[in-house]
């Protein structure tokens, strides 16, 4: 496959995916499309040989499977693991801040957000949100407003001669999205506003109230292919929707008899300790329920390896200094496998060889990063689903710029690299 035709379907998710709930959204129509059966967590499950089928949870975490003929236990499961969630400004509960005759709306941060790249942006809302309908009902909904609503303007340079030097921003004073003029201090607030767009994007439902909600800012700009000989793509949530789109594609594209899961994973940002999160019980409890008893789930697991991917920190030119010099991954140079020997990644010797010859096999490149030994790395869902399951893992990443911007960067060929590559665990009868 091309990087032109794999990657106008990422962009097109990308730009459909404002939000983690916006992204399972895209994924489980795409699987239903495709045949998967949507699992009801209250109800029994029948699941055999052939199933194809997928179960979401709070709607922003998201698992999908096809199950082969061969018993579970003899043959283990393949899993591709990535998130939903990128780092971002979450609107706060009680928003409203009206002052020097302008609207304005609180947020708060939500995960590692580089907040400089945020100002001066056409920004928008998109999420969900929580209402009752006329007969006392309660439903979720989505909504996005889709056009830029709101702005964080940066303060003029001759109010701030020091502004290059050593700047640092209060996320309570400084990043206030203002949302318009106030006319005066009884102007509708944002709750009412949510409601009318409520009524605009979902006028069958008969909403009467909104009673809360999970919405967050995100930038109006579409991903974008850039350079002068077009060798990158520029998005946001490149971390870490291009995972999840490259494990979704793996997993309806791969002609194969093998048992295969997807699980993409929301609040890795934070910690990942939620009910939808890597470290609840999710992924665990679907699983045993694929495999029917313990006995067999821990059978499966001992053959099963996890391939966690999560993009990764590509050699920054400006910035060379800050790679160790043995480890400098680049743009378009393939898929990167992650080190760490405080366990901050899970790939060991024998998952990262595994993942090589997978690599070999699909004609994939690959490469290597290890932080410098003065600096800390972050980590992945890989470490967290590896302790609660006790599966082999190897984390990998596509490798970018701009991690946790408000728009990242990644060269044009590495989305399909990953993909090739992650389709080859789906397809190789051995690992």
């Amino acid at each position: 496959m091309s990087p032109e035709s794999f990657n106008s379907g990422l962009m097109a998710f990308l730009d459909a995916s404002p939000s983690p709930f916006h992204a399972v959204a895209a994924m489980r129509q795409a699987l239903q499309l495709q045949g998967f059966d949507d699992l009801d967590p209250t109800a029994t499950w029948s699941i055999g040989g052939g199933t194809n089928a997928l179960i979401t949870r709070n709607h922003s975490s998201l698992i999908a499977f096809r199950v082969g003929t061969a018993p579970l236990a003899d043959t283990g499961i393949r899993i591709i693991g990535a998130h939903t969630d990128s780092p971002c400004l979450r609107i706060k509960p009680s928003p409203d801040v009206r002052r020097s005759g302008v609207h304005q709306l609180g947020v708060e941060v939500y995960g590692g957000v580089l907040l400089a790249p945020w100002f001066d942006r056409d920004l928008s809302i998109a999420g969900r949100v929580t209402c009752t309908d006329a007969q006392g009902r309660r439903l979720s909904l989505l909504i996005d407003f889709e056009r830029p609503i709101v702005t964080i303007p940066s303060l003029a340079i001759h109010l701030n001669r020091d502004v290059h030097k050593n700047r640092t921003l209060n996320s309570q004073q400084e990043v206030v999205p203002i949302l318009g003029d106030l006319a005066n201090e009884t102007e509708t607030g944002f709750h009412r506003m949510l409601l009318d767009q409520v009524h605009h994007q979902h006028p069958e439902s008969d909403v009467q109230a909104v009673i809360d909600y999970e919405l967050s800012c995100y930038d109006t700009q579409c991903a974008q292919r850039v350079g002068i000989h077009g060798d990158y793509l520029a998005s946001a949530r490149l971390d870490n929707l291009l995972s999840c789109y490259a494990g979704l594609r793996s997993l309806l594209d791969a002609e194969t008899e093998q048992s295969v899961l997807l699980v993409c994973n929301d609040h890795e940002e934070v910690g990942s300790a939620s009910a939808a999160g890597a470290q609840g019980p999710f992924l665990h409890t679907v699983l045993e329920r694929l495999c029917g008893d313990t006995e067999t789930l821990a059978r499966a697991l001992a053959r099963s390896l996890l391939i966690s991917a999560d993009n990764a920190h590509a050699l920054h030119p400006n910035y060379d200094n800050k790679h160790d010099p043995q480890h400098q991954p680049r743009l378009n140079g393939g898929p990167v496998i992650k080190f760490n020997a405080n366990q901050r990644y899970a790939t060991n010797s024998e998952t990262a060889a595994t993942f090589r010859e997978l690599c070999t096999r699909a004609g994939v490149p690959v490469q290597s990063i290890a932080m410098r030994s003065d600096m800390a790395c972050g980590s992945t869902i890989g470490p967290i689903t590896s302790t609660v399951l006790g599966v082999n893992t190897v984390d990998v990443g596509a490798p970018q710029l701009g991690m946790h911007s408000i728009r990242e960067t990644t060269g044009w060929k590495d989305p399909v690299l990953l993909y090739q590559a992650l389709l080859q665990l789906f397809e190789s009868e051995k690992l």
